[in-house]
């Protein structure tokens, strides 16, 4: 019953958090934000990455109309049609929209967490080119279906939310996190969350295997998946149970942990990482269990970036778009990461080489910020900033690029309707000056996104929410 009582509170505190949401856009407000609403557009003399992994083409023509992406194919072999607004775009880029998985609507810094942000977060998610996210654990269900909505409907801007539910816990579990004791509790909170229109849940690290399996097993009757970022329970064993992702990569596997418990976190620092071989027997075991049951894997190197001294390299837009007090809290943690020595480094580089061992084991790995930690990686700009780790990695630009569109896409399930810049596929398009793949930090550069065949302008998207991340 205690979990019963702990998730009637967290429904009726959403309910109530509700009140303060910002008001609709009005058309003008919103339009003025559109750099492209013509009924059908054409991008000529682009180059085009277009998140299947095949390699870049050159002086491309795109044509968009009715939401649709209509043709693409080189330069003077796609017809323009008559009245198109062509638009010449000789040393852009243009990529697929990217996929978020795992970008919170709220931001989460030092002393400032779990900030709800209905206005500057899904701005700036759109101004950097991310065109659809999977929140991944929610602190307020009801305000992120409500933003999903209204997004929907036009009356805020955003990118499309697939909806995560509260965060599951075990009974260790604090905060606004649900707490589950018994298998049945946990299916109660996911019966009623189905049923309120997410469509993914998000376990959480003290969550028990019998709980965990019954979280699974609800939700699937409801035909919603489940992702989990772990601790007590490890990856064989939550794939076993019949998990649909996982989040972190190395961060939240606990399993090769020497002393592991079942159901327990254990106690201590991750030595396990800084001695573990990728391509040892009990890695590639995970491996082969996530591959043969289609479990995914959500990178989020750049928040667990920001533990390592100096990194990421400061921006000034980044501090920029922080509300100041926010951005004194992030700059007051950026200088502690600065004493915690080159083991930090080192474990973020065991986490790289575990992502790529996983790919080439055949594993199907998505991207996403978690704007969280100490403040530093900011939606939108810290999914940009992913590009760059995934290519330190090891995974060439096409592959980075890839992992953060397509692969995202497929993980949804929706690699039918976007993911690529394919003829028949909605029209989310990133236009960027310059070139991602030869010079990887060019992907700051993004001047257009289109969703959904809207074309809003980048740069005057991120202006309008300058000083406003931590805010509202």
């Amino acid at each position: 019953m205690r979990s019963l009582t702990v998730l009637l509170s967290l429904v009726a505190s959403s309910a109530v958090a509700q009140a303060p949401q910002a008001a609709p856009l009005n058309a003008a407000v919103r339009d003025s934000f559109v750099a492209y609403g013509d009924p059908v557009v054409a991008l000529m003399h682009v180059r085009v990455v277009d998140g299947t992994g095949a390699a870049p083409a050159d002086d491309q023509t795109i044509i968009i109309s009715g939401g649709k992406i209509q043709a693409v194919g080189r330069f003077g072999a796609v017809t323009v049609p008559q009245g198109a607004r062509v638009v010449d775009l000789t040393g852009h880029t243009v990529i697929p929209g990217l996929v978020g998985l795992h970008d919170h609507s709220y931001y989460g810094a030092a002393g400032w967490f779990s900030k709800f942000s209905p206005t500057a977060v899904p701005r700036l998610y759109l101004a950097s080119g991310v065109v659809t996210t999977r929140t991944t654990g929610s602190m307020s269900p009801y305000e992120e279906l409500n933003l999903s909505r209204s997004i929907e409907r036009g009356a805020s801007i955003g990118p499309r939310m697939y909806i995560t539910g509260p965060y599951i816990n075990g009974s260790s579990g604090g905060g606004m996190m649900v707490q589950v004791d018994t298998p049945e509790d946990a299916r109660r909170v996911v019966r009623y969350w189905a049923e309120e229109g997410v469509t993914w849940f998000k376990a959480y690290n003290s969550i028990s295997r019998a709980a965990l399996g019954a979280a699974i097993d609800e939700a699937h009757k409801h035909g919603v998946k489940v992702t989990a970022h772990l601790c007590s329970v490890g990856y064989r064993e939550a794939v076993a149970l019949g998990i649909d992702a996982l989040e972190h990569g190395l961060f939240a596997n606990y399993e090769y942990h020497p002393g592991k418990q079942p159901d327990q976190c254990p106690s201590g620092g991750r030595t396990d990482i800084d001695s573990l071989n990728v391509n040892s027997p009990q890695v590639q075991a995970t491996f082969r269990d996530m591959v043969a049951k289609n479990v995914a894997m959500t990178s989020t190197l750049v928040v667990y970036e920001a533990s390592v001294p100096n990194r990421p390299p400061l921006e000034n837009r980044v501090l920029d778009a922080m509300f100041p007090d926010a951005r004194a809290g992030y700059l007051t943690a950026r200088a502690r990461a600065a004493d915690q020595g080159p083991a930090s480094l080192a474990r973020l580089k065991k986490a790289m080489e575990y992502e790529l061992a996983f790919v080439r084991a055949g594993g199907l790995l998505g991207s996403g910020v978690d704007p969280t930690g100490n403040g530093g990686a900011l939606p939108g700009y810290g999914d940009q900033r992913q590009h760059e780790l995934l290519i330190e990695a090891g995974f060439t630009p096409v592959q980075s690029i890839q992992i953060m569109s397509g692969n995202g896409a497929k993980i949804l399930g929706a690699f039918d309707k976007f993911g690529s810049v394919t003829a028949g596929k909605n029209a989310d398009i990133v236009v960027i000056r310059g070139d991602p793949v030869t010079k990887p930090a060019e992907i700051r550069n993004v001047t257009v996104v289109f969703k959904e065949g809207v074309g809003y302008d980048a740069p005057r998207l991120a202006e309008s929410v300058k000083g406003l991340i931590g805010l509202r």
